[in-house]
């Protein structure tokens, strides 16, 4: 079995290096921030001759006093398939299969639960909510490579996702605090639009079960806390539905990945 070109499997090849790279400069930071003494509920900065220049003051201070907090979030995604050839693509080689990201956008509920006592790290989070997504595979003739020989496939849907999470967090520095999260999502398919017979052919299951894991930051305001996150997410099945077509007999297996930027506000 054969599987799609490797440089054409990651359009965003540049952007996915510079995400990891991110990922694994705050991993290393993570611990040191875990390990840092709580601050007052206020701070004074002071220049090199004693002279006060501005204080600085803690929100939300008795935030970690309660066990539960509600919120809501907003997600903006680069979502694709990862695809595998099939055996007749090995040998007859009829089509390249390439697939492309795509934007998706998401809207949903947040409910933290914090595991513990008050000095506890450990969270648990369960964020369902609603993602709209489009998925693109293009297919390419053998032997053509212009660019109107390029045959497009979407996979347009409304999805429900329940994910369940474990969130790490860090002790407090003033205003702000470092976050590790990781944990499965169930998904399930609540509408597909097919509203061209030509570009929907190739369909997909729908349910899906993907595995999570992230990286965020917590920043404390005087009425809420907004965490921008970063989240990558990669489908544990096989969401292929086999079609007597060109399209699905030239692929074994497809799987979702995605990118995902997270806007958290709670209170």
């Amino acid at each position: 079995m054969a599987t799609t070109h490797f440089r054409n499997q990651l359009h965003l090849h540049g952007a996915q290096l510079k995400q990891l790279a991110l990922l694994a400069l705050v991993v290393v930071l993570l611990p040191t921030a875990a390990q840092a003494q709580r601050k007052a509920n206020s701070q004074a900065n002071r220049g090199k001759n004693g002279k006060l220049k501005s204080i600085t003051v803690k929100n939300l201070p008795n935030y970690d006093d309660r066990w539960f907090h509600p919120g809501m979030y907003l997600s903006f995604s680069a979502s694709r398939f990862v695809i595998e050839q099939s055996a007749q693509y090995v040998a007859n080689k009829n089509v390249t299969a390439n697939s492309i990201y795509s934007p998706s956008l998401g809207v949903g509920f947040i409910g933290d639960a914090r595991l513990g006592g008050p000095e506890s790290p450990f969270i648990l989070r369960f964020a369902p909510g609603v993602n709209f997504l489009t998925r693109k595979v293009e297919f390419t003739p053998h032997g053509y490579q212009k660019p109107d020989s390029i045959v497009t496939q979407e996979v347009t849907s409304t999805v429900v996702q329940f994910p369940i999470l474990l969130k790490y967090q860090s002790d407090r520095r003033r205003n702000s605090r470092m976050y590790m999260i990781a944990g499965i999502n169930p998904v399930l398919t609540a509408s597909n639009r097919r509203s061209d017979p030509l570009r929907n052919q190739l369909q997909a299951l729908d349910s899906d079960l993907t595995l999570e894991y992230g990286v965020g930051l917590d920043l404390f305001y005087p009425l809420f806390k907004l965490a921008p996150e970063l989240r990558f997410s990669h489908g544990l099945k096989n969401l292929l539905m086999p079609h007597n077509d060109i399209f699905s007999n030239s692929l074994q297996s497809i799987s979702t990945n995605s990118v995902t930027l997270y806007i958290n506000i709670q209170n």
